[in-house]
């Protein structure tokens, strides 16, 4: 009789599964966990637009009632200007109204006898010398008027924008026409342009 028990064969234990190596190379290796997607979720996230930058550059953009309004009171200061100088050169009824009140002062003053120097002067020379003040006045002012809106921008706080074209060139012919009738009546006072008239000698 056989005494020796017999030997069951022991099964052989897994090494993959004793090995703790290799389960923390399958677990780096495999599949992704779920916390990488957690991890990953803040990349993804877009941040919501809450209008401010939009806000901010509707600020900076002026509106069209602003944009409207720049430059009016130049505008409407280099308009002045211009008629101001067509006036000058055209005459006033200003001047013509103080033109009549010096001849009817001349034909009170030369009424009770004069000679004929002394009524074309009284009469004539100063109802036209009246009018050439009269006129340079208007002249005067144009002339002052332009050069203030030409020169405005140079003084005081900077302007934002320039000033527009159109503003510079009414301004412009304004001036132009202001120093035109400054001369012309500068002219007319003094008979540079037109000699009083000159009454002959009485025959003999």
């Amino acid at each position: 009789m056989n005494t020796n028990p017999s030997k069951t064969p022991t099964p052989a234990a897994d090494p993959e599964a004793d090995n703790p190596a290799d389960a923390v190379t399958e677990d780096t290796t495999g599949t992704p966990s779920e916390a990488a997607p957690a991890a990953a979720a803040p990349e993804d996230h877009v941040p919501e637009d809450d209008g401010t930058e939009d806000a901010e550059h509707d600020d900076l953009e002026p509106g069209p009632f602003t944009e409207a309004r720049h430059g009016v009171g130049a505008g409407a200061a280099a308009v002045v200007s211009t008629a101001l100088g067509v006036v000058a050169l055209t005459g006033a009824w200003s001047g013509r109204v103080a033109a009549e009140r010096e001849t009817l002062i001349g034909q009170l003053q030369t009424s009770g006898g004069s000679s004929a120097a002394q009524q074309i002067s009284a009469i004539y020379g100063d109802a036209w010398h009246a009018t050439a003040l009269v006129n340079g006045v208007f002249a005067a002012l144009a002339l002052l008027v332009g050069a203030f809106v030409l020169v405005r921008p140079a003084f005081g706080t900077p302007a934002t924008r320039p000033q527009p074209a159109w503003v510079r060139a009414v301004a412009l012919a304004g001036t132009a026409l202001g120093t035109l009738g400054v001369l012309i009546s500068v002219g007319m006072y003094f008979d540079l342009f037109l000699a009083l008239p000159v009454a002959g000698a009485p025959a003999g």
